[in-house]
């Protein structure tokens, strides 16, 4: 007998005895799947990336800090035009 016969029987048996557990298991692996295969996973990850973490406060430049923006409402770093085409 191979283990997928042996797996078949085991499930006909406790379906047949116990539905409501086999179908609580079945709920449970789909939870734990679905996170995994879910397009939405992927779609936040690079959203999350994108936003930075901890905003910064807003500085003015005095001509000696060339990593600032000279304005707090220049943009900086990557855009996201590829969120908009979605």
């Amino acid at each position: 007998m191979s283990a997928l016969s042996k797996i078949g029987t085991f499930l006909k048996i406790t379906w047949g005895k116990e539905p409501v557990i086999v179908v609580s298991f079945v709920i449970g692996i789909a939870a734990v799947v679905a996170p995994l295969v879910s397009p939405y996973t992927k779609y936040s990850d690079m959203i999350n990336e994108v936003v930075p973490y901890a905003y910064p406060v807003p500085v003015r430049d005095d001509g000696n800090m060339p990593d600032i923006p000279s304005h707090p409402c220049d943009k900086e770093g990557r855009n996201l035009e590829w969120l908009k085409n979605l």
